[in-house]
């Protein structure tokens, strides 16, 4: 399998305007969605993603969670109940986080 960087946009220059593409053959990309079925259905089977998990699944989308937050907010507003909100911005520093720190900081 070959790899090979395809530019995104903004300076050529920058390594990081480049996304990698894997040249992949066709008989490899029936054996990887073959696995890639058998491990989805073993994950549902055994129940080793929440409900709440939209990244990676089939027929669901941030729309639907987002959604879905939408109305258990307003349940607990009209209901009368505190509501606090997060919101982060992690795109791209995920790996940069120190998640322990993170969820300690979150908890307090």
């Amino acid at each position: 399998m070959d790899v090979i960087p395809v530019f995104k946009k903004g300076q050529k220059e920058d390594p990081g305007n480049y996304r990698p593409v894997s040249l992949t053959s066709a008989p490899r990309k029936v054996m990887e969605q073959i696995i890639l079925e058998t491990i989805t259905k073993h994950m549902k089977d055994t129940k080793l993603v929440g409900g709440s998990q939209r990244r990676f699944t089939k027929r669901k989308s941030c729309l639907t969670r987002l959604k879905a937050f939408y109305n258990e907010i307003t349940t607990l507003v009209v209901d009368g109940k505190a509501v606090d909100i997060v919101y982060l911005d992690i795109t791209e520093a995920f790996n940069t986080v120190l998640h322990n720190i993170q969820m300690d900081k979150l908890m307090k």
